[in-house]
């Protein structure tokens, strides 16, 4: 049976405030029924807030969950690398992280006690500086990217992190990986590392296809598996 409108998710485009006040806009996707449900700030690749993104937010809310994409590059997005590097390169990241990702967890507490956090590539290096710096959060899902290990205090994440890598990613290593899960275990943070037999971006279905960067590829079947991986951690760490 179909579900009607007002049983599907919904989904709007809303402001909200950074801790220093100023104003960003984001993507909302909205469960059937919000009422108890937790909520997940969801953070962009390097392309911006583009139809994917969004997507993922959608899919979130399908699962039950307030997902909340903010808009880091205010409105800009690409399709060409060229362009998305440059984007990339023009964003202050600790700005992004306590002040943009920080404003939307607090937005979303204001409508549920656990909130949680995941992000893709550049969304998932911002995903470990979330963890690192915002204390409201109540756990994270990484997708292949990390920050410099020098940016991380282990001692400052609180909670529990999944992370999903590539053992054929070019642009995060095999042994960047292991580095970043020793000093995170190191550090005694609850960690729960996962790790396929693919290319960078396996989890995004538009990288596919002439045009896209060499080395990434999406996998159907691993993109599935991680995404049942996140679902149940999101279901045990937030449901509460």
């Amino acid at each position: 049976m179909t579900p009607s409108k007002a049983q599907q998710a919904t989904a709007k485009t809303i402001t909200y405030n950074r801790p220093d006040g100023k104003s960003v806009s984001g993507y909302l996707a909205s469960p059937a029924n919000s009422q108890g449900a937790p909520a997940i700030v969801v953070i962009q690749e390097w392309w911006g807030l583009n139809d994917q993104i969004r997507g993922v937010a959608d899919r979130l809310a399908a699962a039950g969950y307030l997902a909340l994409v903010p808009d880091l590059y205010r409105g800009e997005m690409t399709v060409e690398e060229e362009e998305a590097h440059h984007l990339m390169s023009k964003l202050d990241f600790a700005d992004a992280a306590t002040q943009d990702i920080r404003g939307a967890v607090q937005y979303l507490k204001d409508h549920t006690p656990n909130v949680g956090v995941t992000g893709f590539c550049m969304g998932g290096a911002l995903t470990l500086l979330a963890l690192n710096f915002i204390p409201e959060l109540s756990a994270g899902v990484v997708f292949y990217g990390m920050p410099p290990l020098e940016y991380l205090d282990p001692q400052a994440i609180k909670v529990p992190v999944q992370a999903h890598w590539a053992t054929q990613d070019e642009f995060f290593p095999a042994e960047n990986v292991d580095a970043l899960e020793a000093k995170l275990g190191e550090g005694g943070v609850d960690i729960e590392f996962h790790r396929y037999l693919a290319h960078h971006a396996f989890a995004n279905e538009t990288a596919v296809g002439p045009g896209r960067i060499a080395g990434t590829q999406y996998d159907p079947v691993w993109a599935q598996l991680a995404w049942d991986r996140a679902l149940t951690f999101f279901g045990r760490t937030l449901w509460k």
